[in-house]
């Protein structure tokens, strides 16, 4: 094996864990705080993360099927690998995956899509889950998080 060479010297946990959740993110940076927030305020220790433009809407409206797809593999194999019983499903306002603020005539009508989207993304997963596995869907904006 040839020697590497290390920039960045870090202990890892070798141990195995169980997530406390699998959360479905948008990848925009804008929330990542507000993401460690949600993480601190529910108590995770352990939580797998996909991390995707659009969120949960790569499973709701996704540009193509192998996207979909994509997102329900990586949901799964955190249920397999970790034990996951609970999957977190966000969407954001002013997403640019659905094209920002400019795309919708008014708050309402972004809202509302997100809103379908969401409830949308939540009924593929409990039809493509084990019934153990809970489902919430949460909505973000630039002024916190509220549940759907």
């Amino acid at each position: 094996m040839e020697e590497q060479n290390k920039i960045l010297a870090y202990k890892s946990p070798k141990e195995h864990y169980t997530a406390d959740a699998c959360i479905v993110w948008c990848f925009d940076d804008r929330f990542t705080g507000l993401l460690e927030e949600f993480v601190k305020s529910r108590g995770y220790k352990n939580y797998d993360l996909v991390k995707i433009a659009g969120g949960a809407k790569t499973l709701a409206s996704p540009e193509n099927e192998a996207d979909r797809l994509f997102v329900l593999k990586q949901i799964r194999i955190s249920i397999n690998l970790h034990g996951t019983k609970h999957v977190i499903l966000m969407c954001h306002e002013d997403c640019g995956a659905y094209g920002g603020k400019a795309s919708f005539t008014s708050d309402s009508e972004e809202l509302e899509r997100i809103n379908n989207d969401l409830k949308e993304a939540d009924h593929i997963l409990k039809n493509n889950l084990p019934e153990d596995v809970r489902v919430e869907i949460i909505f973000a904006d630039f002024e916190g998080i509220s549940q759907i």
